[in-house]
């Protein structure tokens, strides 16, 4: 019985981390795999870069995105970190 009790900080300093930490990550990254999905061409979208553009077309891990009127640039669907209103 003594050694359960000896467990038992570690044990509820593991229940704090993953409530405060684990928990919502996992819920960010579901959100952001979500909205990945349902990229649609000529919706608007910032990439880690930092680049505003447009979506021209969307492939399976890539989408193609115009830069302005004449740059068209391909690049990987996990750089876009979200979706814009315009």
């Amino acid at each position: 019985m003594q050694e359960v009790g000896q467990f038992l900080p570690l044990i509820f300093l593991f229940a704090i981390f993953y409530f405060l930490i684990i928990r919502p990550q996992q819920k960010q990254q579901k959100e952001h795999k979500a909205m990945l999905d349902a990229l649609t061409k000529g919706d608007a979208v910032i990439t880690t870069g930092g680049l505003h553009a447009e979506i021209i077309k969307v492939e399976e891990d890539f989408i193609k995105i115009k830069l302005n009127d004449t740059t068209v640039v391909k690049l990987e669907k996990s750089f876009v970190v979200k979706k814009v209103d315009v």
